[in-house]
């Protein structure tokens, strides 16, 4: 490979979130432990970025910025070379994060008491987005055979039809559970959603993370009508690991929900964006692909290590590779455990760091989602770790 994805770099005491959260579970944890849980990457950033930084900050003046011509292209060419998604740039908005944007977005879209649609279990800020803004939490869960999750079309139809549910926030690529969704299954998605007049906030922000085999569709492009009521939301945080740098572009095509969205942006004050984040996007949008694909065959051999270790050792925890995103949800229901006794084992016996599954919903109790974005020799390392805690659990049963 051309890029670099062997070396570690420690993080202790920078302020990184999940080193900090890990050594607050476990003061004493063995020094060389890498957590595995908050999304972001212990891989080094591309150079390409690195390097244009530093360039730029030789002749930049740090102040007050907003989206310029040369970041706009950059994002309008990625979307159209990586995902055949036209946009025009007056139809992006640019927020410090996808957090934010889907805040704004129920901010701006219902009143407090209407229903908000998710599919548990799924990424965790959307329903704080939900219950912090006094909003009700109308939950569709996902279905699941031996691992694999679907969505429940039928009790989907059933919510979107009540009147006060006015708005669906839909995670595609999946958190956590790894799903690349089909283009059918989204235009069924896009039937209801434009049936029953529900705007739809799509949080693509995996989109460009797919491993090989499986094909992402911008859901924006399975349907006309359903464009008019769509909220995509994008950036190149999870891509290239610069979620530090605070930079997301949320695609709006009607120009009403556009001026809508962006009324609620001003009044939350969540309108401006990190300078350094629309540089390092344009850098890594125009000269970062080569490095991309090559990440992508990285995550890929992870996951499949991690399969082949519990298939080999620990046959009853179930994992199924992920199609996208590079998380693993890992299905620890076999060791009997509830989720306090799972997650102390995890943190103090194992000294294996993760997303517990209930953070998720409750559909996600006594499940672990897995960050595999790390050098292999690290995953396999913590591998051997959990292998010998979990040694001792079954030594114990027998």
């Amino acid at each position: 490979m051309k890029y670099d994805f062997t070396t570690l770099l420690s993080r202790k005491e920078t302020g990184s979130v999940k080193w900090e959260e890990m050594y607050q579970w476990n003061p004493n944890v063995e020094e060389g432990v890498v957590p595995f849980s908050v999304a972001d990457m212990e891989i080094k950033n591309p150079p390409e970025v690195i390097e244009g930084l530093k360039e730029y900050l030789d002749v930049a003046v740090l102040g007050y910025t907003k989206a310029y011509p040369a970041f706009l292209d950059s994002v309008v060419s990625w979307l159209k070379r990586r995902h055949d998604y036209e946009v025009k740039k007056e139809w992006i908005v640019n927020t410090p994060g996808i957090v934010n944007a889907f805040f704004a977005a129920v901010n701006a879209f219902t009143e407090p008491g209407d229903g908000v649609i998710i599919f548990r279990p799924v990424y965790y800020p959307f329903t704080m987005s939900i219950e912090k803004n006094k909003r009700e939490l109308v939950n569709c869960p996902l279905k699941e055979d031996n691992g694999y999750y679907t969505i429940d079309y039928e009790k989907f139809e059933e919510e979107a039809k009540k009147p006060k549910n006015k708005l669906l926030i839909f995670c595609s690529p999946h958190n956590p559970v790894g799903r690349v969704w089909k283009k059918e299954e989204l235009e069924k998605v896009a039937e209801i959603a434009v049936r029953n007049n529900l705007i739809v906030v799509a949080d693509e922000i995996w989109h460009d993370l797919v491993m090989p085999g499986n094909k992402h569709t911008v859901m924006a492009t399975v349907s006309k009508e359903l464009e008019e009521r769509l909220i995509t939301c994008t950036a190149p945080s999870k891509t290239f690991n610069l979620a530090g740098l605070a930079t997301s572009s949320i695609i709006i095509k009607n120009k009403d929900i556009r001026d809508a969205y962006i009324e609620t942006l001003e009044i939350m004050r969540s309108s401006y964006v990190n300078i350094l984040g629309f540089k390092a996007c344009e850098i890594a949008y125009n000269n970062c692909e080569k490095w991309l694909e090559e990440l992508i065959q990285v995550l890929d051999r992870n996951q499949k290590i991690v399969k082949e270790f519990f298939e080999k050792r620990f046959p009853q925890i179930k994992v199924n590779l992920a199609e996208g995103t590079y998380l693993l949800w890992l299905d620890f229901r076999a060791l009997g455990l509830s989720d306090k006794e799972l997650e102390r084992f995890m943190h103090m016996e194992a000294e294996f760091f993760t997303d517990e599954g209930y953070i998720f919903g409750a559909e996600g109790s006594g499940y672990e989602r897995v960050n595999l974005a790390a050098p292999t020799w690290v995953i396999e390392k913590a591998l051997e770790r959990l292998g010998n805690a979990l040694e001792k659990i079954y030594k114990t049963k027998k």
